[in-house]
């Protein structure tokens, strides 16, 4: 057990291997237990692409853990802007995932342009902003114009929550 971990120290890669193989069996599941549809014209129907995007994943799991066992590594982070000795900030990480979350709550309770809003304005704030009224404006800018280009203009029904009837 001692030498297993050293060596899987070594090849950390192997972790995003894992990972990929999991989000390919995952999506592989999903459209395998999907129900079947399509028709004359369209005959591949719609889970052609998600097949193809699950066996991908694998394929590409497999590639970079052979790479992975063969010597393969990924090189070190050699930006100009990073400074590698600086641990993460883990503070602004978790404020991220939290606004991520709560976005992801607050869509189906208030709509997209209400909870784009609180995603673009808790972005703003977790990296640093503190102009509030401003970046306030801006998000709800941003949130309320992706809603209509996708809503009006694309087709796709985004919930608007209770500024539906007013816009």
């Amino acid at each position: 057990m001692n030498t297993l971990v050293p060596w899987l120290r070594e090849r950390s890669e192997l972790g995003v291997s894992a990972l990929l193989f999991a989000a390919g069996v995952l999506v592989l599941a999903d459209v395998l237990t999907a129900p079947r549809s399509g028709n004359a014209s369209d005959p591949l129907g719609p889970n052609a692409v998600p097949f193809l995007l699950g066996g991908l994943l694998l394929l590409l799991a497999v590639l970079l853990t052979l790479d992975v066992l063969r010597g393969g590594h990924g090189e070190a982070e050699a930006g100009e802007d990073v400074d590698l000795a600086v641990p993460a900030d883990k503070r602004t990480v978790l404020m991220l995932a939290g606004v991520i979350v709560a976005t992801a709550a607050l869509i189906p309770l208030l709509g997209w342009p209400i909870a784009g809003t609180v995603l673009f304005w808790g972005a703003t704030y977790a990296l640093g902003s503190r102009a509030f009224p401003r970046d306030l404006l801006i998000a709800a800018g941003v949130s309320l114009t992706t809603w209509l280009v996708f809503d009006a203009l694309l087709g796709v029904d985004l919930p608007g929550g209770p500024l539906m009837g007013l816009i």
